[in-house]
């Protein structure tokens, strides 16, 4: 069998490599969380195309049998646009350059193979229009598809973090992705190779299609799992805080009946020390015992038996944090909802602002306000406390939590938003003059 290809098509220019290279380079620096600054990402991008350029003509006088090292130059090209643009980490850098690479190959063959099947002369002088035209069609859909197909398979609030397996998984796919698409070029001998030219370059071609197609799968599954992990976290809150409620419920029907208790045993002492010599002390020290027992005996009545617990067990955390918390709560509005959802609505609502609220080193600053009322034909629920610190936002306007462990913390107002969605409402948060605002509409 003959170690040549019949009717070979001429190679790819190497600026039409190079030009492919950068564009898959832009398509997921569009599409990743950056570490970078704009302008420091446009700079690397304004550099990295010359750069690709003269890497690619550089491995275009190399020997043949250099040609494999050509082709990792221009693979740690790619690899440090992505790393110095996005500022990511190396692992990352790699997970995401593997997919730029396959990314890259795929549109440089499937352009060539089109140009060359439809006997476009990239060197006619009489049409070059012809030829611009058909290198910016190819271009402009194959790489606006890749962006409209990845931009949701890729986080633009967080970094991706791939495990140490996937990481070696995707190198190992594009290994084997790059390997199998010019396998025709290095020998024909093979069963996986072909021996004509546009057979070779329709090889080429799909071999790049089924790796892109196989690493944007893997990635599919390892957001699906990110997510996962994520409501199983956003679950054990909720169930956290039902748990909560049903506690503060137990106790604080139990201590509703020891204060009752309470009264009727004051009240009966009080009546003995009335015939004492001196009742004026034993009336002053019993009456300080009664304001005592006044004190755990004060519940809060909005109406709904949920929120009252929840309101209570709320109102003693803040007094043993020393925080003035103020509410004001029709709860019969929220007959409408399920005990569940009102546990993770305010229970996660209060909860995030006595967390914020006791960081506070001034006492005075220790405030929270919350209203549930009507206005409009909605449920209004507001809670604002006092905060003193910026804020934090990731790129998609989301509140990051200030807590030194991220992991399993910050699922708070991600907790509120599916609650108050299943309901038809909206939620927003506002920051002025040091005060946090939370608001939940809900229509009646």
């Amino acid at each position: 069998m003959s170690d040549t290809i019949t009717n070979a098509l001429p190679d790819i220019p190497r600026l039409y490599t190079a030009v492919c290279e950068w564009l898959a380079c832009v398509v997921y620096l569009a599409i990743i969380y950056r570490r970078a600054s704009p302008p420091r990402t446009a700079l690397v991008l304004a550099l990295g195309l010359p750069a690709m350029v003269a890497v690619q003509y550089l491995a275009g006088i190399l020997p043949r049998l250099l040609w494999v090292f050509g082709m990792l130059l221009a693979f740690a090209g790619m690899y440090l646009i992505i790393v110095l643009g996005g500022r990511t980490g190396k692992r990352e850098g790699l997970y995401i350059n593997a997919r730029v690479f396959v990314l890259a190959e795929l549109v440089a063959s499937l352009h060539w193979q089109l140009a060359t099947f439809l006997h476009i002369d990239m060197h006619d002088e009489d049409h070059p229009w012809i030829s611009i035209g058909m290198l910016l069609a190819v271009y402009a859909v194959c790489f606006g598809s890749a962006w409209g197909l990845e931009r949701g398979n890729f986080s633009r609030s967080k970094p991706t973090v791939p495990a140490a397996s996937s990481t070696v998984a995707t190198v190992a796919i594009t290994i084997v992705t790059f390997a199998m698409s010019n396998l025709s070029f290095v020998s024909t001998n093979t069963p996986f190779s072909g021996s004509v030219g546009q057979e070779v370059f329709y090889i080429r071609t799909l071999v790049d299609l089924c790796g892109f197609a196989i690493l944007y799968a893997q990635q599919v599954q390892s957001r699906r799992l990110a997510t996962n992990a994520e409501l199983m976290s956003i679950d054990a809150r909720l169930e956290s805080q039902h748990q909560e409620y049903l506690k503060s419920k137990e106790n604080l029907e139990s201590m509703g009946r020891l204060t009752h208790d309470l009264k009727h045993q004051i009240a009966v002492l009080r009546t003995e020390a009335s015939s004492s010599t001196d009742p004026s002390s034993l009336n002053e020290g019993f009456a300080q015992l009664e304001a005592s027992v006044q004190e755990y005996s004060a519940q809060q009545h909005s109406g709904n038996p949920v929120l009252d617990v929840i309101l209570t067990s709320k109102s003693r955390t803040c007094v043993q944090r020393g925080i003035a918390f103020t509410a004001v709560a029709n709860g019969k509005l929220l007959d409408s909802m399920s005990s569940m959802d009102i546990a993770t609505l305010f229970g996660n609502a209060i909860d995030n602002a006595i967390e914020a609220t006791s960081r506070l080193d001034d006492l005075q600053q220790r405030l929270i306000r919350l209203a549930l009322y009507a206005q409009n034909r909605f449920t209004v629920f507001r809670i604002e406390n006092y905060y003193d610190s910026a804020l934090n936002k990731d790129a998609d306007g989301n509140l990051r939590t200030t807590k030194g462990e991220r992991r399993g913390h910050g699922f708070g107002v991600k907790s509120i938003q599916p609650v108050v969605r299943q309901y038809g409402g909206e939620v927003s948060i506002q920051a002025k003059d040091h005060w946090f605002t939370l608001t939940v509409l809900l229509p009646q």
